[in-house]
């Protein structure tokens, strides 16, 4: 990284890095701190879907997954009601995800890493009712769906020369508004076309939410690059494309799952 403002190493594509005002000598910084960077994010994202999905399979297939979540047919298909340990299991994502984001200061890079893996686990663990609500084949389908999706989007997000900084708090808006509408719609109004419009947005939205914080990541790198900052900014990195893709992935499924 010492060498990061040598000119003969400045061009433009997927590894630049914009340089002071976004301009150097008419061009770009190429940083090959940058890719090592962005590469260790998306190896944890990675490995961390990876876990979560292992996790699902194994939890859904064995014995205790029958001590959480009660298997009930309905019109629909079936679905896995959950009992006092189910709903702990379908909200333990959430917890580490929010002592990871207000700890991220408080917490060592070793704290942080543990944590994350624990998400994953945590998060496979809730992800595995997917496996009771639909067919194999078809989370198969989406999963390579939304890793395509997802893969273009990055990339996109991390090539473009627009700045879409702007898009964040629309973005952030529209989940909170996710939220809310999906918590009405599943207790009080119970309607499958609006869980269609939601489902829709949601898509639209992490979709916007993967290039966006494909961007972020990218220029947070000019401010943690040599610092103690740097693993942090790549375990909450990998947490924030996770998010992305976990949620791109559920929205998806609605459309393209079939039901058992």
């Amino acid at each position: 990284m010492a060498d990061w403002n040598d000119t003969r190493h400045q061009r433009t594509g997927f590894d630049a890095m914009p340089g002071v005002n976004n301009d150097v000598a008419g061009g770009v910084v190429f940083d090959e701190g940058l890719r090592k960077h962005m590469l260790s994010i998306y190896n944890y994202m990675g490995m961390g879907v990876l876990l979560s999905g292992i996790v699902a399979m194994l939890f859904v297939g064995s014995s205790f997954f029958n001590s959480a979540f009660e298997v009930v047919r309905t019109a629909n298909g079936a679905l896995a009601s959950p009992n006092m340990l189910g709903w702990i299991i379908a909200i333990s994502p959430l917890a580490f995800v929010l002592f990871m984001s207000f700890g991220r200061n408080k917490f060592s890079a070793p704290a942080l890493q543990g944590m994350f893996w624990g998400f994953a686990t945590a998060m496979g663990l809730s992800l595995s009712t997917i496996f009771i609500t639909y067919t194999n084949s078809s989370i198969a389908m989406t999963f390579f769906a939304t890793a395509g999706a997802f893969a273009g989007l990055s990339l996109w997000g991390y090539t473009t020369k627009k700045d879409i900084s702007g898009w964040g708090s629309f973005l952030i808006m529209g989940v909170v508004g996710l939220i809310i509408a999906s918590l009405l719609n599943a207790f009080l109004i119970g309607s499958p076309g609006l869980e269609l419009a939601i489902s829709a947005l949601g898509v639209l939205i992490f979709a916007g939410l993967t290039a966006y914080d494909t961007q972020r990541l990218k220029q947070e790198y000019a401010y943690v690059r040599g610092t103690p900052q740097a693993q942090k900014s790549v375990i909450l990195g990998a947490l924030s494309l996770y998010l992305d893709f976990i949620n791109m992935f559920l929205f998806l499924l609605r459309f393209l799952g079939s039901r058992e």
